[in-house]
């Protein structure tokens, strides 16, 4: 029986093994750290005495590749979100708030009530955003439509800037309306946010290790791929420190490693060789009982505030420009931002800083344009990641994506692909 053989345990590496070991294949798994998950990781922290996750990944009820992903590992029921598709926003400068909310169907009922879209807008500017849909991909979002206005300033700059974690202005207009294809224009049953509960790591990792342990999958952590034994079209082994592996003919490699050190492992490898930076900032407080899960803030550092049973949570995207900053000035100025959304004491509680410093590629047109496919010059080598070409940008969904794609291409098809 062949073997699928897996390097790198992140979302798109448990993808691939999870889809693969579904499908009746059988599946080895090898990760350098000591745990699962990557960059979707949960762990204890000290400071606020409660196990939290590097950052709030987002995902939305229409991503098809998380329900299936979840339908595998038996953890369906591990999302929690809104029952209706709505989006809280206040902008610091002048106090106001309001909530977006669109319609459960496909047809945009909801930008003709003022009181569901945004405030100062018209239908009109919406209608303008169909221009994504269309642009090339060299086409930055700024070429395919208005950047300024109310609707810019106070709904689509805040949804694509945590979409593609670059600044939207430069960003890839054809990745931008591969976002808003898949969630705004199907309506909103299919962009109710969703967040992992009670964290990513019970939500997305735990359970897909017991799915892969109750298949027979053998998982190998601490284990640092160090070279790739190459001969003609055919991977021949995998070198790790303390033993080397053989492939076997009819075996399969998925290589799901970030770009960095793939591009170090394969020869003549593009990929992207910009990223960008999040900053994830935690408070011991309890949200007041009216706050929104999810709220979207104008006008201050902070950009994306999450409400957790006894915790707040803070998301800067594209944090280029604060990342450096000292870990308590960040924490003191964003709780600032904290305690004048949600109304709350100005007291700095106790605080955790977490800083992703590569945490996705450059959605622009020439960093997108250095995506790989999945397929490889080798027979039996497979890519999968969050940055080879899912046609999203870096999510949970596109890595999900990509893991499914790579066990699809290594003969694992069956009921699971």
């Amino acid at each position: 029986m062949s073997t699928l053989i897996v390097v790198g345990a992140g979302m798109a590496g448990l993808s691939a093994a999870v889809f693969a070991a579904a499908a009746g294949k059988r599946v080895v798994l090898y990760e350098t750290a000591g745990q699962a998950g990557g960059r979707c990781r949960s762990y204890y922290d000290a400071a606020l005495d409660a196990v939290i996750d590097n950052g709030n990944h987002l995902v939305l009820s229409g991503n098809p590749a998380v329900q299936a992903y979840l339908r595998l590992i038996g953890a369906e029921n591990a999302l929690t979100g809104p029952a209706q598709a709505k989006f809280a926003f206040v902008d610091l400068a002048g106090g106001a708030r309001w909530t977006v909310r669109p319609d459960d169907g496909l047809l945009p009922w909801w930008i003709f009530d003022a009181a569901r879209r945004v405030p100062g807008t018209g239908p009109g500017d919406y209608l303008k955003l169909m221009a994504l849909f269309l642009a090339g991909p060299a086409a930055r979002i700024e070429d395919a439509i208005p950047c300024r206005g109310a609707l810019w300033r106070k709904f689509v700059r805040p949804l694509l800037l945590a979409a593609l974690n670059t600044e939207p202005e430069k960003a890839s207009a054809a990745l931008a309306g591969a976002v808003l294809r898949e969630t705004l224009a199907k309506g909103g049953r299919a962009c109710r946010p969703r967040i992992a509960h009670p964290n990513l790591a019970a939500a997305f990792v735990e359970p897909a290790l017991r799915m892969l342990a109750g298949n027979g999958a053998m998982i190998h952590f601490g284990q640092r791929l160090r070279r790739i034994v190459f001969e003609g079209q055919n991977v021949l082994a995998l070198e790790f420190p303390e033993n080397t592996v053989p492939v076997a003919p009819d075996d399969r490699v998925v290589l799901a490693l970030p770009p960095w050190v793939a591009t170090g492992l394969v020869p003549g490898l593009t990929a992207p060789t910009e990223f960008r930076s999040i900053v994830n900032a935690h408070f011991k407080c309890a949200p007041p009982a009216d706050a929104p899960a999810m709220l979207g803030v104008i006008g201050g550092m902070a950009e994306w505030i999450f409400a957790f049973p006894g915790r707040i949570s803070v998301t800067v995207s594209a944090a280029e420009a604060v990342i450096e900053r000292d870990r308590e000035e960040l924490a003191q100025r964003l709780w600032q931002d904290v305690a004048a959304a949600l109304r709350l004491p100005c007291g700095l509680p106790g605080w955790q800083i977490v800083k992703e410093k590569r945490a996705t590629f450059a959605a622009t047109p020439e960093q997108a344009a250095k995506r790989p496919g999945a397929a490889t010059g080798w027979r039996n080598l497979i890519l999968a990641g969050d940055w080879t070409d899912t046609g999203l940008p870096a999510t949970i969904e596109g890595a999900l994506r990509s893991g499914r794609k790579a066990a699809q291409l290594a003969g694992a098809r069956g009921n699971a692909a």
